[in-house]
């Protein structure tokens, strides 16, 4: 651990931090977007490194990561598995030995959590998931900034998930139970949420609907995902079959409250998982969604290197 750095944090899921800790998240993230809208100069990273290991391919997590690192000040050093080979060419917890003594923040978007997290134990330095099979908590935080800059606080309100039970869904299950929103869920037979990779006990968060139309009523905000996510392609065929009911369409979003959101992750397949009326629609804020990506991430890469501004 790096001098100064006690009370170091990873963020590897999203219940690694707490409600009030998320409240000043999204305040900064306000402050820190207002300043690049302004072309307001701010780097308070300056000298300090950023390392980003890729065994997932990606375009959302690069980009916002590295334009967010320089943005603020910092460098950034870009890995990807041919480079790093995690766990292959040496044990990763000797590759998290030797990359924290050279950087300063480690971003790890790969395949199963237990990797993140056997590099995180042996990490002198903070280490952040850019999306793990089981969770997704950065995009989750880029979701729920853009709900309350669109709409207002998230406590209270009701989140429709349509699709599949993927890191997503087990991500917006956490949200819901540390910030105090209900997470209606739908899915096919077989692709369920599960409760117990999510870690949460609370059951009066989240509800489960069979019908993804019964899921959508009275939504503040739906969302979805593709069906079939990345390292599961073998089962391409299946899942077209399996999902063909569970298209967000017109139907849906009629369902939920009048000023309801659409939000995907992207990258997102039209006709599949959402009819181009809706993602294209007037109550779609993907863009938005996809931008506010980068301005969390700089406030999160802020609070796991500096602690609270001010």
């Amino acid at each position: 651990m790096k001098p100064g750095m006690s009370l170091m944090k990873h963020y590897l899921q999203f219940k690694d931090l707490r409600a009030e800790e998320y409240a000043y998240l999204f305040e900064r993230t306000a402050i820190i977007k207002k300043r690049f809208k302004n072309y307001e100069k701010y780097q308070p990273l300056t000298d300090r490194t950023l390392a980003m290991i890729f065994e997932k391919a990606s375009t959302r997590t690069r980009v916002s990561f590295e334009a967010g690192m320089y943005q603020m000040g910092g460098s950034v050093v870009h890995l990807t598995t041919g480079d790093s080979q995690l766990g292959r060419a040496e044990p990763v917890e000797d590759s998290a030995r030797v990359i924290s003594r050279m950087v300063d923040l480690v971003m790890i978007r790969t395949y199963e959590q237990s990797k993140l997290e056997g590099f995180a134990a042996h990490s002198r330095v903070p280490v952040i998931n850019g999306l793990t099979n089981e969770y997704h908590p950065c995009q989750i935080l880029a979701d729920i900034f853009t709900f309350i800059e669109q709409r207002g606080s998230i406590k209270g309100r009701t989140v429709a998930w349509v699709g599949d039970g993927n890191n997503m869904a087990n991500t917006w299950l956490q949200a819901a139970d540390i910030l105090g929103f209900t997470l209606h869920v739908s899915t096919p037979r077989g692709y369920e949420i599960d409760a117990k990779v999510a870690g949460v006990s609370n059951k009066d968060c989240v509800q489960v609907f069979k019908r993804p139309l019964d899921a959508c009523r009275g939504a503040h905000l739906v969302t979805t995902d593709v069906w079939t996510s990345m390292g599961y392609e073998a089962e391409n065929e299946a899942r077209q079959k399996a999902f063909a009911d569970w298209c967000v369409n017109r139907e849906m979003m009629a369902a939920a409250q009048p000023d309801a959101l659409f939000m995907h992750c992207l990258p997102a397949h039209r006709g599949e998982e959402v009819e181009a009326e809706v993602i294209d629609g007037p109550q779609s804020v993907v863009w938005d969604e996809a931008e506010n990506r980068m301005h969390v991430q700089k406030a999160l890469m802020e609070y796991l290197l500096l602690g609270r501004i001010g």
